[in-house]
């Protein structure tokens, strides 16, 4: 058995609810889909209008495959590389050189824990805090996708309204594009469409409006 979170919309706010589903163990596409199915499963018997979305390539739903990180981009870069190459620590940083490396050298280039404490991040002459703990990796996603997607593409994800990401391990790592979908999700049901918000719009937005 596993527990991963689900991010759905609730009270106006995009929240998180951890559900416990049969793991199916391995790295085949085909375990890592069982495992997608087995957790979908729990998120419709807790909630019987549950229309749960995966955020990955590990997915069967094209639309769910098209909103991984893996596959959008901002400015022509991958949210990896933006990611790391923002960072701004006590004794270094911005690493601008990381834009232009594999997205898996940029996440284990050694400057990055050398550095000191991280303090903040850098992006397009914009600063964004370390508080909200996701709030950088949620704005440059949601930038993304709305790059990267269609309008009318962006307009489908108005049909689920649970969001999951089979690799994401809360106990590893924070960021999770799940989450970040649930936000678009929100700003749908808010806006209509995805706004241009500003950073400093954007942060105020997170505070707000998420409590994943």
């Amino acid at each position: 058995m596993a527990v991963r979170p689900a991010y759905f919309i609730e009270n106006n706010k995009a929240v998180r609810r951890d559900f416990e589903f049969q793991w199916f163990p391995g790295f085949a596409l085909s375990q890592k889909q069982k495992s997608i199915c087995a957790l979908h499963s729990a998120v419709k018997s807790a909630d019987v209008n549950a229309a749960p979305l995966e955020i990955s390539t590990k997915g069967t739903d094209p639309l769910g495959v098209k909103m991984s990180a893996f596959n959008l981009k901002l400015g022509g870069y991958t949210l990896e590389n933006i990611f790391q190459s923002s960072k701004i620590f006590e004794n270094g940083g911005a690493y601008r050189d990381l834009l232009t490396v594999s997205p898996k050298d940029a996440k284990r280039d050694e400057r990055l824990k050398s550095s000191g404490r991280l303090i903040r991040f850098n992006y397009d002459n914009c600063d964004f805090p370390i508080e909200p703990k996701t709030v950088f990796y949620d704005y440059i996603y949601i930038m993304a996708a709305a790059e990267s997607l269609t309008a009318d593409k962006i307009q489908l994800i108005k049909n689920y309204n649970y969001f999951t990401d089979i690799e994401f391990n809360p106990q590893k790592s924070i960021n999770t594009q799940a989450k970040s979908a649930a936000i678009i999700r929100l700003m749908l049901n808010i806006y209509s469409e995805l706004p241009q918000l500003n950073a400093e719009e954007f942060i105020k937005f997170h505070r707000a409006f998420v409590n994943a």
